[in-house]
């Protein structure tokens, strides 16, 4: 009973609103917002310049992110594992819902993460770097226009990346957290600049 009188608000809330878009003289509703998502693996939550917590350490980058943009002081991970955290990151699922409860379960047919919805919305969306849920396939995922990845944990240095679906193996020397931020930005550089997107780009 209740799930079916929550299917009626939800439908009667939905179609005042579109009623509302179509009225006279009604405002245009705002443009969808762009999101770049960053994830640091293995970054202790006081590690940035700005909180003061370690002396001499310097990052500008995170510092102006915190300073125009939010900081938040009190948040938690429920599962303190690498793949348990990143596939409740993309589902915004609890662990024992989405499954993916150590970092060798496999990921679960039907589960559904935020980037294919933002996909469907129109959004250009890309993932860059370690991906390291479900096994240790680098295999492109869905949701992702653009997909850049390595297997399991990858490497520091030297790395192949699976680009779209193709390896592309470096032997320049160059880290892999370059390599990911110089592709992220040509990525962003490459896009249709009328649509929105969503980047996701997870650091090793």
């Amino acid at each position: 009973m209740r799930s079916r009188l929550a299917a009626a608000f939800l439908l009667a809330a939905s179609l005042l609103t579109s009623l509302a878009a179509f009225r006279p003289g009604a405002p245009a509703p705002p443009p969808p917002k762009n999101i770049i998502f960053i994830l640091s693996d293995d970054h202790r939550y006081d590690f940035m310049g700005f909180t003061g917590k370690v002396a001499g350490l310097q990052t500008p980058n995170l510092d102006r992110l915190a300073r125009e943009g939010a900081h938040v002081k009190n948040a938690f991970v429920s599962t303190a594992l690498c793949s348990p955290s990143r596939a409740s990151i993309l589902s915004g699922q609890y662990a024992h819902t989405h499954k993916v409860v150590d970092n060798f379960a496999p990921l679960q047919k039907g589960l559904t993460f935020f980037p294919e919805l933002l996909q469907k919305a129109g959004y250009q969306t890309a993932f860059l770097g370690k991906w390291h849920m479900g096994n240790a396939d680098d295999a492109p995922q869905p949701g992702f226009n653009y997909w850049l990845s390595f297997r399991g944990q990858g490497v520091y240095y030297n790395p192949t990346f699976n680009i779209n679906g193709k390896q592309v193996k470096h032997t320049d020397s160059s880290h892999t957290t370059d390599l990911l931020t110089d592709y992220a930005v040509k990525w962003l550089d490459g896009i249709d600049k009328k649509k929105p997107f969503m980047l996701y780009l997870s650091h090793k």
